[in-house]
């Protein structure tokens, strides 16, 4: 584990300064009113079902039908913001979330809505933020500059947080004045701002992307995953926070009906306190650099939180849930924050939106699937039982950063370089989709060299990879022992001149570089192609 983990930064930015950028202010009021109305709609969600004496795991599953969208479909949908206009996406996605909310205002309203009902439209809900969650974090790093990110990040769990503060206490007063339509009806509106403030984000280039065939980009996607050992590391503790933390979110309405006696106002208030907590460490974190030590910032936030749920499972004090809830708001947006900016800066943008996608299938895998878990285990034990083994589990979430600590990305720039490969010269005309192309490259290295270069080519082996290659192997000539010849194969020669012209990151370059430097002669490149078939004869 490498527990310092920094990159520089020129000038010190502030938690509010990626506001000053028009475009990203205008999505980010956008998205805040949005967050207020979805919480909301949670709110009425799950006391319309407390109402209707629904099971804890029926209630949990509210958060499970919100989630699992976003499992199922945040990478295809990554692949598609990849490849084709991001703005379009957003609009279209906003769009069908406010027809979404309008009919489940016309049906509550009319009491023809059932609780399976209410979980299917609250599941379509979640399909249309399954495809606009990852399309906003590839937007992102295109309205404010790299520097700013972190703090971009940061304001997300503000706005999420703040939704989190005021929508529920809203809601709760709304529910208890008028019914959940009143909450559902006001969540409609609030997509109607996103689709209008959609129109603020710049268009991208879908020409040059659209030749990249949807397949190949999945498989290129998840091969970038499997070789960025740094990636995923982020993805594992996201994993390890959001299956134990969601148990929270997924039964404080039980914990608020039965173990502290409160009505749905009463309910609103708990996740308010969760909410201000998470605005108010977003405010106190702003002023700290949080990747500067990520794997305490984790361990402590998991063990506190994990307090909190263990005093959860035996007070009945109203004040005393609330008060421990500001807490574990608090580290709820500290460790979201970090994760979300470190995954957003080590991930190069020509990947960018399937990468924040398998972060986001990740992290909402835990919250679908833990959402279900927590609920079916207080149905078959009790509530204090399912909240104690929460707790246990997140606190050795935390002390695993021993372990499965983050990695430094002090040494990882994701900036695009310029093309440094010479552009092939080949005599046989190559058809794009023509492949699998195997790149072989020679090189001369002294003896008493060779031990480095083959650990730099180990480093080199994950970049080929990382960018679309696969098999790659590494050879030592058994009559010429200074001669080495690396092997990978490319799928078609398609997928190579992408290599070359936009998928190497300044890192790429410079493990490459570090290997080259190890040899006594400038590479050979031959490029070997699959022979045309012969005629029969």
């Amino acid at each position: 584990m490498t527990e310092r983990t920094e990159v520089p930064t020129p000038v010190r930015v502030g938690t509010w300064d990626p506001l000053r950028r028009p475009a990203f202010r205008a999505l980010w009021i956008a998205n805040a009113t949005s967050q207020l109305g979805t919480w909301m709609q949670t709110v009425g969600a799950q006391w319309f079902l407390t109402e209707r004496d629904a099971s804890a795991t029926l209630i949990a599953m509210v958060q499970t039908a919100t989630s699992l969208p976003v499992l199922l479909l945040a990478l295809p949908v990554g692949v598609l913001a990849d490849l084709v206009d991001r703005r379009r996406i957003l609009l279209v996605a906003s769009a069908a979330a406010c027809l979404v909310a309008v009919l489940m205002t016309v049906l509550t309203g009319a009491d023809l809505l059932s609780p399976c009902g209410l979980l299917a439209l609250t599941a379509l809900l979640g399909t249309t933020q399954a495809v606009m969650m990852p399309t906003w974090q590839a937007v992102q790093p295109d309205l404010v500059p790299r520097a700013e990110l972190p703090a971009a990040a940061a304001l997300g769990g503000i706005s999420i947080n703040a939704g989190r503060a005021i929508g529920p206490a809203i809601g709760g007063v709304l529910v208890a004045a008028g019914g959940p339509e009143w909450v559902f009806g006001l969540n409609a509106v609030s997509f109607v701002l996103v689709t209008v403030a959609v129109r603020w984000v710049p268009r991208t280039d879908p020409i040059r992307r659209e030749v990249e065939r949807v397949g190949a980009a999945m498989r290129v996607g998840l091969g970038y995953v499997r070789n960025a050992p740094v990636f995923r590391r982020i993805l594992l503790r996201a994993l390890f926070w959001s299956a134990p933390a969601t148990a929270l979110w997924a039964l404080l309405p039980v914990v608020a009906a039965q173990r502290l006696d409160l009505g749905s106002g009463g309910y609103g208030l708990l996740l308010g306190a969760l909410g201000i907590g998470a605005v108010a460490g977003a405010v106190f974190l702003g002023r700290v650099d949080l990747r500067g030590r990520p794997n305490r910032l984790i361990a402590g936030s998991s063990l506190l939180y994990a307090a909190v749920l263990a005093l959860l499972a035996v007070t009945r004090s109203p004040w005393l849930a609330g008060v421990a809830l500001l807490l574990a708001g608090g580290c709820w947006l500290a460790v979201l924050s970090t994760l979300n900016a470190l995954a957003q800066l080590v991930v190069p943008g020509w990947v960018r939106a399937r990468g924040l996608a398998a972060y986001m299938v990740v992290f909402f895998a835990g919250q679908s699937l833990g959402g279900v878990l927590w609920g079916v285990v207080a149905d078959l034990s009790s509530l204090p039982v399912a909240l104690l083994l929460s707790a246990g589990l997140l606190a050795a979430a935390g002390l695993s950063v021993t372990r499965w600590g983050l990695h430094d990305i002090g040494a990882v720039d994701p900036t695009p370089s310029p093309p440094i490969w010479p552009e092939p010269n080949l005599v046989l005309h190559a058809d794009p989709d023509a492949g699998p192309v195997m790149v072989m490259t020679e090189y001369t290295v002294a003896p008493e060299r060779a031990g480095e270069f083959v650990a730099a080519m180990s480093k080199v082996a994950r970049s080929r990879q990382r960018t679309g290659g696969r098999s790659w192997s590494l050879f030592q000539d058994g009559a010429l022992p200074t001669r080495f010849v690396e092997t990978y194969l490319v799928p078609s020669w398609s997928e190579h001149l992408r290599q070359h012209s936009e998928r190497l990151t300044v890192t790429d370059v410079r493990l490459e570089q570090a290997a080259t430097a190890l040899t006594s002669a400038p590479p050979v490149v031959s490029h070997l192609f699959v022979p045309d078939s012969p005629e029969p004869g």
